[in-house]
């Protein structure tokens, strides 16, 4: 069971930065990362980063990780939603039920196998399902594109990558599993929103309380998965598509 954040608490807020060689944008930012009372908060309950309490807060709603028995999270690093992953699955060393991705390092994490590499790699699909062993019940995202400055350019790139997760949760997940990612406010998002409903049974989006309000960011939950769509055998018949809950052969056997 996860639990939402209890509120923060800690050091002193309204914290300053000497004035130095530092560029204004660049000592607001760390005064703002100084006194934001989620940063706090997750140093004192030794998670990764505050983008825990996002998953923490939706969760807490929603309730995505009940009974979740493989995750896989892409764009993981540094791990913060990774750790709340284990910690569901109760994952080990010996029996590790979540993987991770990102092209960037990351420190290990007891029960996470982790997979330095870009997600757009044609090699990663493969690659996540072969460590993960078996189908997830829930794929994460926290994916997004470095920023240029360019809301609209940011926007594209980052749902970009929200549509290549997204497909991918459809070709991986279990029936019934869920799909979160992260997207940017700013539309262009029409074509994954009707792709995400086609396949499961309910699609919102979310701003959790912990995401902070100055920020275009949001989440898009895709909730009970409808399962994968395939072609019935030809006898004849006019074409019919059926539903099946069985992984095709390369997930359930992890390769070739």
């Amino acid at each position: 069971m996860t639990r939402p954040p209890s509120g923060p608490t800690g050091r002193k807020l309204g914290q300053k930065v000497k004035k130095g060689k530092l560029k204004s944008s660049s000592r607001r930012w760390i005064e703002r990362h100084l006194n934001d009372p989620y940063v706090q908060q997750a140093k004192q309950e030794g998670y990764r980063s505050r983008a825990v309490y996002k998953l923490l807060e939706i969760d807490a709603k929603h309730k995505i990780l009940d009974n979740a028995k493989r995750i896989i999270d892409l764009g993981a690093a540094p791990g913060g939603w990774s750790q709340i992953s284990a910690q569901v699955t109760d994952s080990s060393d010996a029996d590790p039920k979540v993987v991770a991705i990102d092209f960037l390092e990351m420190d290990g994490l007891a029960g996470v196998k982790f997979l330095q590499m870009d997600f757009l790699d044609d090699q990663a699909p493969e690659a996540l399902m072969a460590a993960l062993g078996g189908a997830p019940d829930v794929v994460l995202s926290d994916m997004a594109a470095p920023t240029t400055g360019h809301r609209r350019t940011d926007h594209l790139r980052t749902m970009h990558l929200c549509e290549v997760a997204a497909h991918f949760a459809i070709e991986v997940l279990t029936p019934g599993g869920h799909f979160l990612a992260k997207t940017f406010q700013g539309g262009a998002e029409n074509d994954l929103l009707v792709t995400l409903k086609k396949n499961f049974k309910s699609v919102i989006h979310i701003k959790p309380p912990s995401s902070r309000a100055e920020s275009v960011e949001m989440f898009v939950l895709a909730k009970g998965f409808k399962g994968r769509r395939v072609a019935a055998p030809d006898h004849g018949f006019d074409d019919v598509e059926s539903v099946t809950g069985t992984p095709n052969a390369k997930e359930a056997g992890g390769e070739d």
